[in-house]
């Protein structure tokens, strides 16, 4: 697919999901008028600035599908396993529109940027939608999404407490006594975003993965003051370089991906040595939580779906909650052979930063929470079905962890627990309720006057009752029957009149009925014996 981050701007108005702001609107209005809102919004005149801004453009599952260009949300993962298996490299550019203003050293003055501000204890504005392109002299490339706040004119953090292939050049960085060059690329399409916030192996370019999701490379160009490239078709793009400070300063707080503040971070600081954009430049603020959640999740999906393939279990669906903050929780539901439940579990377990992972069996949705709570309050026994895993490498966000020294890595608890049902436990205590004719018995039929015709035979006379139990006879001894399957196949007589057969045949001690609770012959074969006498 070869649309750009304008020509998305423009679908979006086209299907009315963006409405266009052109008032002057006070920048500090800005988050809070996104988040008030149900469509994606554009700030065309933003009090004492010059560059308009963009925002809330992924902000719903289906705007989320729109910039993918797919119909469905949950195809979004198929798109991101053939950027994966099939990656196309980046192509590279000699210039890009991007290029028509450049400002270098004194010029450069982040002020100018229209960099709203988030939730009100935030700790200043943040830069949120910048992809970040890092290299690494051993590793080369590596692309993703991290926030900056903005400091002074040329100098911003960057948050990178997690630990990730980011951290990690910049730390080999910092012990080297080198900053670590980095691009930041302002306004790029979903395909971008969608790659970049994809955790690949070390080594591997996201932006190549990007290109695989998208159909078609990624186009780049070399930056002017750092040998690094950025994306040819950002709005801005910031030039910049890690410090080499360590994490030694302070930054935050921000409204995190929990739905919660996040507390004070360490963190490096970032010199910008200078900004490019075009001279009509647009600034797209991405808006948290829910512009992060709805191309994150689906990451999560490819991840757990390959280790569970490695672990051969076969996977029937997969939800990354919303309330798991689409990091956190999965519910898997899986074909089950026996002893998987728990394979499922360690396999999922091991993915990215997922905390707490329920596996059920192919019978329950995994998109229906009460389906979800009736599996696990009827098949788990916690001693035999609950799995915890302790001091597991856990994400600083985490608020329910502990304080940690700045630089400390924490651990928690990762819980596993296996919904399905038990080995040894027999299948036919978890039929579930279903009720009779519910394909054709419609109640908005009968509100609406339908009326059922009578049975041919009628009344309760001895032969018509002993004409019944000859036929009810002869049904149960080939095979068992339920006793509804019994008044289906005898259709014809009333029901009153195949009660009183039944009764017969019980009266006559021929009636009895399986394990299974079917009806059958007492001298069959089929019959279900009595429990041995205790003592």
């Amino acid at each position: 697919m070869s649309e750009n981050f304008r020509q998305f701007l423009e679908r979006l108005r086209s299907e009315k999901e963006l409405i266009d702001i052109k008032q002057p609107v006070d920048i500090r209005h800005i988050a809070t008028l996104v988040d008030q809102s149900e469509h994606a919004l554009w700030f065309h005149n933003v009090i004492g600035y010059d560059i308009p801004v963009v925002s809330g453009i992924i902000r719903t599952k289906k705007r989320a599908a729109m910039g993918m260009g797919v119909n469905d949300w949950n195809d979004i993962e198929g798109l991101l396993e053939r950027g994966i298996r099939k990656p196309l490299p980046p192509r590279h550019l000699e210039t890009a529109p991007h290029k028509q203003v450049i400002q270098r050293g004194e010029e450069v003055d982040l002020f100018k940027l229209p960099v709203p501000m988030s939730s009100i204890y935030d700790g200043g504005p943040m830069i949120t939608a910048g992809v970040v392109i890092a290299k690494d002299p051993e590793f080369g490339l590596n692309s993703g999404m991290y926030r900056f706040m903005v400091k002074e004119k040329n100098l911003t953090g960057i948050d990178i407490v997690t630990p990730n292939n980011m951290r990690l050049f910049a730390q080999r960085a910092f012990e080297a006594g080198r900053p670590c060059p980095i691009s930041i690329s302002i306004g790029t399409h979903p395909f971008e975003i969608m790659g970049s916030g994809f955790r690949a192996p070390l080594g591997v370019d996201e932006m190549g993965i990007a290109g695989g999701i998208r159909g078609a490379p990624v186009e780049l160009v070399a930056c002017e003051t750092i040998d690094m490239p950025c994306i040819a078709d950002a709005e801005i793009v910031l030039e910049g370089e890690i410090l080499p400070t360590g994490w030694v300063y302070p930054e935050g707080r921000f409204g995190e991906f929990t739905r919660l503040m996040g507390g004070l971070h360490w963190n490096p600081q970032v010199r910008i040595n200078a900004v490019t954009m075009r001279r009509d430049a647009v600034y797209y603020a991405l808006h948290m939580p829910w512009e992060n959640t709805w191309l994150a999740a689906p990451t999560r999906y490819t991840a757990i779906r390959s280790a569970l393939k490695t672990a051969g279990v076969q996977v029937k669906a997969i939800n990354v909650t919303l309330g798991g903050c689409a990091f956190w929780h999965a519910v898997i539901s899986i074909k089950k052979q026996s002893g998987e439940g728990k394979n499922a579990l360690l396999a999922a377990l091991s993915v990215m930063d997922l905390k707490h992972v329920v596996v059920v069996d192919d019978d329950i949705d995994v998109n229906n929470p009460m389906d979800v709570e009736w599996a696990i309050a009827t098949r788990v026994q916690g001693d035999r079905d609950v799995i915890v895993i302790p001091g597991a490498r856990a994400k600083p966000l985490d608020p329910s962890l502990a304080v940690m020294p700045p630089g400390v890595v924490p651990t928690g608890a990762k819980v596993g627990i296996d919904a399905t049902i038990g080995e040894g436990i027999p299948k036919e205590r978890f039929e579930r309720i279903a009720y009779a004719y519910a394909d054709r018995a419609k109640i908005a039929d009968y509100v609406a006057g339908k009326a059922d015709p009578a049975p041919a035979v009628q009344g309760a006379d001895d032969k018509i009752i002993a004409d019944a139990a000859g036929k009810i006879v002869a049904l149960i001894e080939k095979m068992p029957l339920y006793y509804q399957d019994v008044a289906a196949q005898l259709a014809e007589y009333d029901f009153q009149t195949i009660a009183r057969a039944l009764g017969q045949l019980y009266s006559d001690n021929k009636l009895w009925q399986d394990p299974r609770g079917r009806l059958c012959l007492r001298d069959s074969a089929f019959a279900a014996k009595p429990p041995a006498k205790a003592g």
